[in-house]
C-alpha cells in the first residue's frame, strides 16, 4: 500500500491542475497526525518542495483519506499500470488530458458520459471499435468525429 499511495501522490501531482495557488502550503509540522501518515514518502523532499506541490500532495491526501477500501484497491491498479508504462506513453498521456482539462465543461461532461456508456459495452464489442478506429485514417477518424458532434447538437 505504501508504495501505491507513493505512486497516487506523485501522480496527482504529475496530472492534477494546480487547485490551490494562491494558498500557503503548510509546514511537515502544521499537518494532521493522517496527512503526515498519509505524505510519510515525502517528509524528506517537504522543506524543498513548492507552496503549489505541497497543496497538490495535501489534496491527494485528503482525497485518499476519504476513499473506500474498494476505491483505493482500484486506485492502486491504476496506479500500477501508470507506473507500467513508457516515458512516451506518459507524455501522450499527460498531453490528452490537458486538452480534455482545456474543453469546456459540457463538453468533458458528454465525453465522461460517452466514455461511460463505452465501459458498459461487452469487451468483444470494446475491442471491435477500438480495432475500427485504429483502422481508420486521419480523414476518417476527422469525419467521424465531426458526425457525432453533429449528431449530439
Amino acid at each position: 500500500m505504501n508504495s501505491a499511495l507513493r505512486i497516487l501522490l506523485l501522480t496527482v501531482c504529475i496530472v492534477s491542475h494546480p487547485a490551490f495557488a494562491d494558498t500557503e502550503s503548510p509546514d511537515w509540522d502544521a499537518l494532521s497526525e493522517q496527512q503526515q501518515q498519509v505524505l510519510k514518502p515525502f517528509k524528506q523532499q517537504w522543506p524543498v518542495l513548492d507552496n503549489e506541490r505541497r497543496q497538490r500532495l495535501v489534496g491527494a491526501a485528503q482525497r485518499w483519506e476519504k476513499m473506500t477500501p474498494e476505491q483505493r484497491r482500484q486506485m492502486s491498479k491504476r496506479l500500477q499500470r501508470w507506473q507500467s508504462l513508457s516515458a512516451e506513453e506518459k507524455t501522450k498521456l499527460r498531453e490528452r488530458f490537458r486538452r480534455f482539462r482545456s474543453l469546456p465543461p459540457e463538453e468533458r461532461k458528454l465525453l465522461r458520459q460517452k466514455y461511460r456508456r463505452f465501459q458498459q459495452l461487452p469487451p468483444e464489442r470494446q475491442e471491435r471499435l477500438r480495432e475500427r478506429w485504429k483502422n481508420m485514417s486521419p480523414e476518417e477518424r476527422k469525419a467521424f468525429r465531426q458526425r457525432r458532434l453533429e449528431r449530439n447538437k
